[in-house]
């Protein structure tokens, strides 16, 4: 699926947004590059609204319908679950999706 395509269908998802105090998602990976293959995953960092408190469930939750969504498997992250190593380099590739 395409930087495009992912960014349509995540922008159009307004109630999950809301559901979940989603301040920004971000692609970043393979398919933010344009180097996807079929067996690609989508990488994505969520930013939360600040004071929301998200525990592991609604998490997994979230990761899940988000897997549904684009019909792919998503690997989801928050900025501090990024590791120090590759912060950088994900932060500067990372394509603001919603």
């Amino acid at each position: 699926m395409s930087v495009a395509t992912t960014i349509a269908r995540l922008r159009a998802e307004e109630a999950l947004i809301r559901e979940f105090s989603i301040r920004a998602l971000y692609i970043f990976g393979s398919v933010a590059r344009g180097e996807e293959s079929p067996g690609s995953d989508i990488d994505i960092l969520v930013e939360f609204e600040p004071g929301s408190r998200i525990g592991l469930f609604a998490f997994a939750r979230l990761q899940r319908r988000l897997s549904e969504l684009l019909e792919k498997r998503v690997d989801l992250v928050t900025r501090d679950g990024l590791h120090r190593a590759l912060k950088d380099r994900i932060l500067k590739e990372a394509v603001r999706a919603a």
